[in-house]
């Protein structure tokens, strides 16, 4: 495979097309514990993502950073569509049924 690419003219490489590019700032979502009322914001590696047969079994969870309570949340379609788009690592969940 060549590195040259030809929609750039001749003499241009794959180094050079994307040498102006900057690295992606990571994804960081806002949270709330319900324990002490904190609101903070967290990284994607600090949440888990359920995502089970039904609504009653598909959530997502962290660790308070202020005040260290595990936190449970529901997680509807959309909750699940940006936590899932940002990175956070994602259990499927599966019925013993």
């Amino acid at each position: 495979m060549s590195e040259s690419v030809s929609p750039g003219g001749p003499g241009m490489t794959v180094a050079s097309a994307f040498a102006g590019m900057r690295s992606v700032a990571p994804v960081l979502f806002r949270a709330g514990c319900p324990d002490c009322r904190g609101r903070f914001e967290l990284a994607a590696s600090a949440l888990r993502l359920a995502i089970g047969a039904s609504s009653r079994t598909t959530f997502y969870s962290f660790t308070c950073p202020e005040c260290g309570a595990a936190v449970r949340k529901p997680a509807g379609e959309r909750i699940v569509e940006l936590l899932t788009g940002g990175g956070v690592r994602t259990l499927r969940l599966h019925s013993t049924v």
